[in-house]
């Protein structure tokens, strides 16, 4: 076996979970969903509106963060956004080192940027629900699956750095 080759699989298989799972997850929550149910796909762009286009802007930057979190995570985490494929080290680099959860505070960007594009209060009203279930489930789910994963590690990383709020000076990321 080509030892390159071998090294290569690996990364190419990550790749393609970390896709699917974005795919599935965000794009469900973020695309699918509001283009679906809350009025997206009827959009009429009209960029003499500052709302449409403040919109447009929080789109793009929740998407470039998510991007960025993604990559992090199977960079540094060797996972996936995904609870049922987790990251195998704890990914404390890049955004991770200001805020504990960039993932789901930008999928609440992306939606909130389709809010200002439809004005639908129910995508509003859907955006709240998201980040209310988001919280449940960090705090009910994902922080004590931390905890026994990572344990003391973990426990540093919550007293340095906030669950929701960024940490201005953020982490410094361990060598």
């Amino acid at each position: 076996m080509d030892p390159a080759r071998g090294r290569l699989w690996p990364g190419v298989w990550l790749a393609v979970r970390s896709l699917a799972w974005t795919v599935l997850l965000p794009g469900a929550v973020a695309g699918y969903l509001p283009w679906r149910f809350f009025g997206l796909a009827r959009v009429q762009l009209d960029l003499g509106r500052p709302t449409q286009g403040l919109g447009l802007l929080c789109i793009a930057t929740g998407v470039v963060l998510l991007g960025t979190c993604i990559w992090e995570l199977a960079r540094t985490g060797r996972g996936t956004l995904a609870p049922v494929d987790p990251p195998q080290e704890l990914a404390v680099r890049g955004l991770y080192r200001y805020v504990r959860n960039p993932i789901y505070l930008s999928v609440t960007v992306i939606v909130l940027g389709e809010f200002l594009l439809t004005w639908s209060r129910s995508l509003l009203v859907y955006s709240a629900c998201f980040f209310v279930a988001a919280n449940l489930f960090v705090i009910g789910y994902e922080e004590p699956a931390l905890r026994r994963r990572f344990g003391a590690s973990y426990e540093r990383y919550t007293r340095e750095v906030g669950r929701w709020l960024p940490t201005v000076r953020g982490r410094r990321p361990e060598s």
